[in-house]
């Protein structure tokens, strides 16, 4: 049983039918769902087109440097399911997975299924991670998540405090300044990095000196690389580059980390500063292994020489603004998956879900489509195959293993 019809759940299901191995998807909509229903209108692919690998499937379109849309990318994931019979059962809502001596009942909004393993490919972005400060926002003010902001036209005309400056609170931030607003972005820590680098794109580069490849356990502190905030990229036609910097050239007001509501005022980090000074210093090492590989490799005399991004200008960063400023603020504080409806076996004390590299403690279950899963490419579409593949190696051995248990 695959749950979730995503590139996670379709990777999975190919390579679970180039097995042989008898298997179902569920989704509690459609294929890609949440590209569907979850993302905002102008949404693209950070990853350029080239990159949208799956299994048995690489792009050969006109544009293998563009960046697909939201409606391009649904209508690549359907296609690709059709390609090889993908056995999907959509609009089926998983109420509960309890596992037995015998495997495992799936309790659905349809009926209960009995299987022998389930993956878990639902993957990072199930449900908003909001800090507890949002429950002090005062009810005057609307609040959207990156997950349900669709457009400007959903806002109100008024001012906009965007919360998170990753990739959606970047994006969110630029489009909403574009449309009129007068905008404002609370600023943690972030992971800016420049779109093209000379002449390649940044995932070109991250993808040759092995770093999208690195291994979860090849990485000193692996817990701390699966928290890492989105790269500060969007895609766009014109290749351009967005970050805190872009941003306040634009217009937007810039604050530090959101902290407090106290009565009538927000207050905000002063380390605004200092977060930008560390993450130009970290983007300058990123580009330092990009020109030891370029040279090491004999690059440089086909690629134009090096000219580092300059540092992040910032305007004034108050500590304290008014909250009847805001009509709406849009949470882009980032996501967590969500697995409710799993065997509480499968968790440590702490609710964790416990698992090595997507091969869960709970013997049959498997875990799919969530950051540095196995590699730091794991929850692009481009990482989802290899992942699976290895994943799929081990539930092949654990069914064998089973079926001879059974057979004595």
């Amino acid at each position: 049983m695959v749950i979730g019809a995503g590139q996670a759940g379709l990777a999975m299901s190919h390579h679970l039918s180039g097995r042989g191995i008898d298997h179902v998807v569920l989704d509690r909509g459609e294929i890609a769902n949440s590209w569907r229903t979850e993302r905002w209108d102008s949404l693209r692919l950070l990853t350029p087109n080239w990159m949208t690998r799956l299994p048995g499937h690489r792009y050969d379109g006109s544009d293998p440097d563009g960046f697909m849309t939201k409606d391009e990318t649904v209508s690549l994931l359907s296609s690709y399911g059709l390609s090889f019979g993908v056995p999907v059962h959509s609009h089926v809502t998983v109420e509960q997975v309890t596992a037995k001596s015998t495997g495992f009942d799936v309790v659905t909004n349809q009926g209960t299924w009995s299987c022998d393993a389930v993956v878990a490919a639902t993957g990072a972005s199930s449900e908003p991670r909001l800090p507890a400060v949002a429950a002090d926002i005062p009810g005057r003010i609307d609040q959207l998540t990156a997950l349900q902001y669709r457009n400007p036209d959903q806002l109100g005309k008024g001012d906009v405090l965007v919360v998170g400056a990753s990739a959606s609170g970047v994006q969110i931030a630029d489009e909403l300044q574009r449309s009129g607003r007068s905008v404002t972005v609370a600023v943690g820590e972030h992971i800016r990095l420049p779109r093209r680098y000379r002449n390649r794109d940044i995932h070109w580069w991250m993808n040759a000196i092995g770093q999208l490849d690195e291994r979860y356990d090849e990485v000193d502190d692996l817990t701390r690389a699966r928290r890492l905030p989105s790269l500060q990229l969007v895609g766009s036609p014109e290749h351009r580059t967005l970050g805190v910097g872009s941003l306040v050239d634009a217009g937007v007001e810039t604050v530090g980390k959101l902290m407090r509501i106290a009565g009538p005022k927000a207050q905000f980090s002063g380390g605004l500063a200092n977060l930008v000074a560390n993450a130009d210093l970290k983007q300058n090492r990123l580009l330092d292994r990009i020109d030891e590989h370029a040279t090491e490799h004999g690059l440089d005399s086909d690629l134009p020489k090096p000219t580092r991004p300059e540092p992040t200008r910032l305007g004034g960063a108050p500590t304290e603004l008014a909250m009847c400023r805001f009509d709406t603020i849009v949470w882009a504080t980032g996501y967590r998956p969500s697995y409710s409806w799993l065997d509480r076996a499968a968790f440590d004390q702490r609710g964790r879900l416990i698992h090595d590299g997507g091969v869960c403690a709970l013997p049959g279950l498997y875990l799919l489509g969530i950051p540095f899963l196995r590699r730091r490419k794991s929850s692009f579409i481009d990482g989802v195959g290899p992942d699976a593949a290895e994943l799929v190696s081990h539930l092949h051995a654990f069914l064998d293993n089973r079926t001879r248990v059974i057979s004595r």
